[in-house]
């Protein structure tokens, strides 16, 4: 990535030589020409938030910036960056969406996310930061930016206007106004189960922002917890991926035994997955942790994986998550263990499945959706 501050070799994390994805896009390189060319004041305290892979905070890293993202393998790829262009540890600050903001922000940079919700909870977050003379630049590609974003901006912050295009990418300007209203946040958003769909029925769902299908519950999910395997007795259960933790914590209340571990690559995602299994009161042993799929977990230590792998890195289409997400299951499951995996029908996992753990069955299907169970042999 060529920017004013100089060339950067930049990867993805996990790095995979077959990956043909970049770490950066236009986005990032119009908003740092962009405060190149205007000579942006950078001495203050600059915040970059949703900085995908590290991008902005590696080519500001002179300036001591402050990363926020909701993603744990950003921050992976921000530390692997940043190493690889001998920024000393410490000089960029690496915050989580669940960390509580800087006090005061002087430069703030905004890489607009896929989730709506999930810019409007950043923005009220940041606002108490954001003073008069702060400046405001959010920054995405055409097809990201949208009307209902610069109202967001408008909304929370302040009055707002876009730039031309360059490249498929735009910039958005908004000059702060403190004296605005802002309105209250509506995050965490709570909602009850309906009946029907197994143990869970009538249970709470509680989801921060960013998390998918935040205000109601996605006909995928409701497909695989009405066929969720039912056998009892005390198993190590992984819910892989798990979103807001409504698919482990039906598996904790049918078996109060079971230990169940959520994990998920987002900090919005385990913190509402925790959240929703302490708003049921379940009984069980519960683990919650933020991670790459099972990196961390002893081969061969769970009985059961559960996984409705995403099939979208960013503004990309790719099974490479679901790929790695299987192959983990298997390092991860005992002899005998099964991942039970909910997936578009089109998306063909069985033969990904067959070629990982040598089988595949179809437990259930309709025409959208299947259930597959694949068995550790």
């Amino acid at each position: 990535m060529t920017t004013p501050w100089g060339e950067f070799a930049l990867t993805r994390f996990p790095e995979d030589p077959r990956d043909r994805l970049r770490a950066w896009d236009a986005s990032d390189e119009y908003v740092l020409r962009h405060l190149a060319r205007e000579r942006v004041p950078l001495s203050g305290t600059v915040v970059a938030v949703g900085d995908r892979w590290g991008a902005l905070v590696t080519a500001l890293a002179e300036h001591r910036p402050t990363q926020i993202t909701d993603s744990h393998l950003t921050q992976e790829a921000t530390r692997a960056n940043l190493a690889r262009h001998g920024v000393e540890p410490g000089a960029v600050r690496l915050l989580t969406t669940q960390d509580p903001p800087p006090d005061r922000v002087d430069v703030l940079l905004v890489r607009v996310p896929k989730s709506l919700a999930l810019l409007e909870d950043q923005l009220l977050r940041l606002a108490p930061a954001v003073h008069a003379g702060t400046v405001v630049v959010g920054t995405g590609m055409v097809k990201e930016i949208h009307t209902s974003t610069l109202q967001l901006f408008e909304r929370i912050l302040g009055p707002t206007r876009t730039s031309l295009a360059e490249k498929k990418a735009r910039l958005i300007f908004c000059t702060p106004d403190p004296a605005r209203e802002r309105p209250a946040s509506p995050w965490p958003y709570v909602y009850t189960l309906p009946d029907g769909i197994g143990p869970a029925a009538g249970g709470t769902v509680v989801n921060h922002a960013g998390v998918f299908c935040a205000d109601r519950l996605d006909i995928g999910t409701r497909f695989f917890l009405r066929h969720l395997p039912s056998r009892r007795g005390g198993r190590r259960v992984v819910d892989l991926g798990c979103g807001n933790g409504v698919v482990g914590t039906a598996v904790a209340l049918a078996d109060p035994e079971a230990e169940v571990l959520f994990v998920d690559e987002s900090f919005q995602a385990v913190a509402s997955a925790e959240a929703t299994y302490k708003a049921n009161g379940v009984p069980g042993h519960a683990e919650f942790r933020v991670g790459d799929g099972l990196a961390g977990v002893p081969s061969g230590s769970v009985d059961l994986v559960l996984n409705n792998p995403p099939f979208h890195s960013h503004q990309a289409t790719t099974d490479a998550t679901a790929r790695r997400m299987f192959a983990g299951a298997r390092r991860a499951l005992r002899p005998g263990g099964e991942l039970w995996v909910i997936g578009n029908r089109h998306l063909g996992y069985h033969v990904t499945l067959r070629r990982i753990f040598g089988n595949s069955r179809l437990v259930a299907g309709d025409p959208k959706f299947v259930v597959l169970k694949a068995v550790k042999r």
